[in-house]
């Protein structure tokens, strides 16, 4: 459930007093620095197109959530136009080609991931012919898309699997084995056009049959109903395509010696004021970005750790700080209790992405509003689709579409990164 404290407001950049906007603006920079080979820029726009698995915004929501708080200088859009029941043809929203032109084309792209396959086996043993429309199908969007859009970057998902590992299969072979042969095609027609291809089915199956092998009833609650993944699943399949995009891994790193009263380093990050006064260390901070709004105690997010979603990976925020006398050590941030380190562990370094910290509230209100901004993105499709003609249908869809691409313009600024203040202090 959505903490009921009310979200700051969206500062102008103006309103911003020259010293902080330096402070944030250097850190900024140094965050960009880290991401020379990320496949995302600024300035991107970016559609998540597909059926129910990505209409029900998980994945693309980890995704824009890292984006923005790992980025927050950057002017990113993000698009959810997934719609449940659809094929290679379309569906329940208008058939492939309306589908193309209006949630893809009309958004006016420079990134789309592409995720279909799961309606097209029809839940039964593949027939030659149900593969060749299938194929075929994938082939013309990929084709409208790149006519249209020239210069688009396209990212082909195969995907995600049907539970036939917690579950047993429904016929023989099983209908993950259909949708890993349609996968085939997905990546046959990457190489061919030179596209690059991400595989959720074979990530989120193995992910199921790790956790199979511990314990089979949790595992069944990655695809709780054999089809749709879980939050879990979904923070599996949002890592996969963050690393297939060369996501960092860095959100910022300091080094600290206590006993020298010194910075050994400080990545993506300025640190200030540092002082040692009868054990207690105390510094201020300024990090040019935040961590995943994604809470490691939850049962979803830990699900997900032993579905092989290696968080770690794109999660990094070491706090190393070496010098100190032996013994247990309690780190506030804010005033924020953040957790109680033996000085080894600290000497080693402590991921504070795995801590409850302001940082990590603060990349909250980010997650929050691209979860609305999906809501919104297909209540404007839906009318679009229903309006026929209807003028009041279609001048509430402007009114929307008007709406959320100026909220998507102000969406990352909750994340601009803010002074923070730590306190180290020795325990009895």
């Amino acid at each position: 459930m959505k903490p009921t404290n009310p979200k700051p407001p969206h500062l102008p950049w103006r309103a911003l007093s020259g010293f902080l906007f330096l402070l944030v603006a250097s850190a900024c920079l140094r965050s960009a620095e880290l991401a020379p080979v990320f496949a995302l820029h600024d300035g991107d726009r970016v559609v998540f197109y597909g059926d129910s698995i990505t209409q029900d915004g998980g994945y693309a929501a980890v995704v824009e959530a890292y984006c923005r708080d790992r980025f927050p200088t950057w002017d990113l859009r993000f698009y959810n136009s997934g719609v449940g029941g659809d094929t290679v043809k379309g569906g329940g929203s208008g058939e492939i080609g309306v589908r193309i032109d209006r949630d893809v084309i009309r958004l006016r792209p420079t990134v789309v991931t592409l995720m279909l396959g799961m309606n097209d086996g029809r839940y039964r043993k593949l027939e030659p012919e149900t593969l060749a429309a299938f194929t075929g199908g994938y082939r013309f969007i990929v084709k409208k898309i790149r006519e249209a859009l020239p210069g688009v970057r396209i990212y082909l998902i195969r995907s995600s699997p049907f539970d036939d590992v917690a579950r047993p299969p429904n016929f023989e072979g099983g209908y993950m084995e259909v949708l890993r042969q349609m996968g085939e095609s997905v990546a046959e027609i990457g190489r061919e056009q030179q596209l690059p291809v991400v595989d959720f089915g074979s990530v989120v199956a193995s992910g199921i049959g790790s956790v199979f092998r511990k314990d089979p009833d949790l595992a069944s609650l990655l695809l709780p109903d054999r089809v749709h993944p879980s939050p879990a699943g979904h923070i599996v399949m949002g890592a996969a395509l963050l690393r297939a995009w060369r996501a960092p891994a860095l959100v910022s790193r300091v080094q600290i010696d206590a006993h020298s009263q010194s910075v050994g380093a400080a990545e993506n990050a300025s640190v200030s004021a540092l002082a040692v006064n009868d054990g207690v260390v105390k510094w201020t901070e300024l990090d040019g970005s935040l961590p995943l709004p994604l809470d490691y105690a939850d049962a979803n997010t830990d699900l997900a750790q032993l579905a092989g979603a290696d968080l770690d990976s794109i999660n990094s925020e070491p706090l190393v700080v070496g010098g100190l006398r032996p013994g247990r050590y309690e780190l506030r941030i804010d005033e924020q209790l953040v957790g109680v380190f033996l000085d080894s562990d600290l000497a080693k370094g402590v991921n504070l992405a795995r801590y409850n910290t302001p940082m990590r509230w603060q990349a909250y209100q980010v997650r929050w509003a691209a979860t609305g901004g999906h809501e919104t993105q297909r209540l404007e499709r839906h009318l679009l689709f229903t309006a026929a003609g209807d003028p009041g249908a279609l001048a509430a869809a402007a009114f929307l579409s008007a709406a959320e691409e100026k909220d998507q313009s102000s969406r990352s600024h909750p994340a601009l990164p803010k002074e923070r203040h730590f306190a180290l202090s020795p325990l009895p």
